[in-house]
């Protein structure tokens, strides 16, 4: 049984298309990144999703249910990107109302609150809390009831390095038992070793998908190669531009060169550059994640960033 799986999905405000023809699932025990500029339709899909809203042409399936039952709706957990809690409650207090709304056992909250780094001010109105402990209550409260699916919006905005590094902790432990996970972040380079796959959308378009092997192929953008030659007298240069591979030599930059080359050459120029024996190193860079996001937005994608 798929978390959720949109088909040939549109939507439209007013004569303005957010959405067309889109197409996505998530398994169970995956981690989906979903990521867009501002404008993209991430927001309008996590809407159909949770059955906010209802899509004017496709179908939106969640947990082999209807988008919006209350018999799936109490499987899902959503935090958004911006929390906002009574602020005279205690953390205690909101999680506990949260608990009996969505039916789940009251005895999960002090669980919840010590999982997430709020056992000591449980008990404290929300009004102190940081904007950190905020976050980490938001996360609790998606948690409840132990959610099959789980959609996370901007879930590290106020999180310093130790709670990120935990929550992701946290994140990979319910994958390990099952659950499917939707992340939307903006900070690519800190989701990329988290995540299964990516979802990249632009203008309502579902531009690319799959794991960052996949995304790789697909955009074939080529390979760095950063070689420190064993001497100064430009002679690996020389090789690779005679190599006939569409190499590209960007020139020494901290007595280093560096070649760019097709994803499929990259091994036949490794084998043309070691054959001189005159390399002293050489690391290889793949393009990243924002890397990849940025060759499918393209300057469309910076001119919706807010």
């Amino acid at each position: 049984m798929s978390c959720f799986r949109l088909e040939n999905v549109s939507y439209r405000y007013s004569k303005s298309p957010v959405l067309t023809g889109i197409d996505l699932a998530l398994e169970q025990g995956e981690i989906l990144g979903l990521f867009g500029h501002n404008g993209a339709g991430k927001t309008t899909s996590i809407k159909l999703i949770l059955g906010l809203m209802t899509p004017q042409q496709g179908a939106v399936s969640v947990l082999g249910g209807t988008a919006g039952n209350p018999e799936v709706s109490q499987h899902i957990g959503y935090l958004p990107e911006n929390v906002m809690f009574y602020p005279q409650l205690t953390g205690r207090e909101i999680l506990s109302h949260f608990a009996r709304l969505k039916g789940a056992s009251l005895k999960q909250v002090p669980v919840l609150l010590e999982q997430v780094g709020l056992a000591d001010a449980m008990d404290a109105r929300t009004k102190t809390y940081s904007k950190g402990m905020r976050q980490r209550l938001g996360l609790a409260q998606a948690l409840l009831g132990k959610p099959k699916l789980l959609m996370l919006d901007e879930p590290t905005v106020g999180l310093d390095p130790v709670a990120t590094a935990d929550l992701y902790r946290l994140l990979r432990e319910l994958r390990d038992e099952g659950t499917g996970i939707v992340l939307c972040s903006h900070v690519l380079p800190g989701v990329e070793p988290y995540i299964d796959r990516a979802a990249i959308l632009t203008q309502g378009t579902l531009k690319a998908a799959g794991n960052l092997v996949s995304l790789r192929r697909q955009a074939n953008m080529p390979v760095s190669l950063t070689v420190a030659p064993a001497n100064d007298n430009g002679h690996l240069a020389g090789v690779a531009e005679r190599a006939g591979l569409g190499a590209t030599v960007n020139g020494m930059e901290n007595g280093n060169l560096r070649i760019d080359v097709a994803p499929d050459n990259k091994m036949a120029m490794i084998h043309r550059l070691l054959a001189t024996g005159e390399v002293r190193d050489l690391g290889i860079s793949e393009p990243t994640l924002e890397d990849i996001y940025v060759h499918f937005i393209g300057s469309g994608g910076l001119a919706h960033r807010g």
